[in-house]
């Protein structure tokens, strides 16, 4: 094995993190690598913990080595420069890459969470309507999920983009500007969401409840989802039967996870229960519903071209459909 060790330099949308991760020697004779990012929340932290994936591949000639990522933007770099094979995130990241000709591909789908992510001021803040978000500093992740929530919450109030000062930070940087006074909002998904709602004294002020939810996503680089369907498939299986035990077990889950990731195992339960779990294919209405998420980020001017997003649909979905 050879070690390969990079610095991010992705699109702007997209937060400077060193990145270290392994790759198999051409001509190894050694298992296949499947090498997977993840986050601290989502299905693939608990098929880490489980162990269960390696089960599952083992049978079929593969190794599985894991990296973590804090969002979206830098998993998807590592895919960009083929340091990680597959990996899971919210729908902006992969529109963000897209725009900027990252050669990945949609793999699955999950359903979007409701409380899950939230927009979010100190509880002795002068804000209490979205209104009064005009001319307010808020702290994201630029290119993440709560990218697209800011978006949509900004609408619902009749704001725009240029109403309010993004301070675009990755979720711990933003946690201290936040702390600090620094900004007047937070956005950002769980564990950070469930984290600042335990540690600090916060009021909500939207989430998606009556707001249009996207989809959640995994994708592959088209290399390895070309060369390696049997893999892809069997993690999207493995996917859907975790998922499904995670619905009827959230407090084990938790249990699970909590020393994992270094968080009480209360509020990992937190994010556990809020979050819908059900691995599934691509099908039109995601695609769909994932081309309005990618046109209200070109007409924001946020992306610099409009993208397709079925172009990057991974063409082997029949097989995953009769699985």
């Amino acid at each position: 094995m050879k070690k390969l060790c990079l610095s991010l330099s992705f699109a702007a949308a997209f937060a400077l993190l060193p990145l270290c991760a392994s790759a198999q020697d051409p001509g190894s004779s050694s298992p296949r690598q499947l090498r997977i990012g993840y986050q601290k929340a989502g299905l693939l932290a608990v098929l880490k913990a489980q162990g269960s994936l390696e089960q599952k591949l083992k049978p079929l000639g593969y190794t599985v080595s894991w990296y973590e990522f804090p969002a979206g933007p830098q998993l998807l770099e590592a895919l960009n420069t083929s340091n990680i094979d597959f990996g899971y995130t919210g729908a902006p990241p992969p529109i963000f890459a897209q725009a900027a000709g990252v050669n990945f591909v949609y793999v699955g789908a999950e359903p979007g969470g409701q409380t899950n992510e939230a927009l979010f001021v100190k509880a002795d803040s002068p804000i209490h309507s979205l209104a009064e978000l005009k001319g307010r500093r808020i702290a994201l992740q630029k290119g993440s999920s709560s990218n697209f929530l800011l978006l949509a919450v900004l609408q619902k109030a009749g704001l725009t983009l240029d109403d309010i000062h993004p301070v675009y930070l990755p979720p711990a940087d933003a946690r201290a500007a936040f702390e600090n006074g620094d900004v007047d909002a937070w956005i950002v998904w769980d564990p950070y969401y469930a984290a600042a709602q335990k540690a600090l004294t916060v009021r909500t002020l939207a989430d998606y409840t009556g707001l249009p939810k996207p989809f959640n996503f995994y994708e592959a680089t088209r290399s390895f989802a070309t060369q390696n369907p049997q893999a892809v498939r069997a993690v999207i299986d493995q996917l859907r039967a975790t998922g499904a035990w995670v619905t009827q077990h959230p407090a084990d889950t938790a249990a699970l996870l909590a020393p994992k990731v270094g968080l009480d195992a209360a509020l990992v339960e937190t994010w556990v229960r809020r979050v819908p779990y059900g691995a599934m294919p691509i099908d039109e209405k995601i695609v769909a519903t994932q081309q309005s998420v990618a046109d209200t980020f070109y007409r924001a001017k946020l992306i610099p071209k409009a993208v397709t997003v079925k172009d990057n649909v991974w063409q082997d979905q029949d097989a995953l459909t009769a699985r």
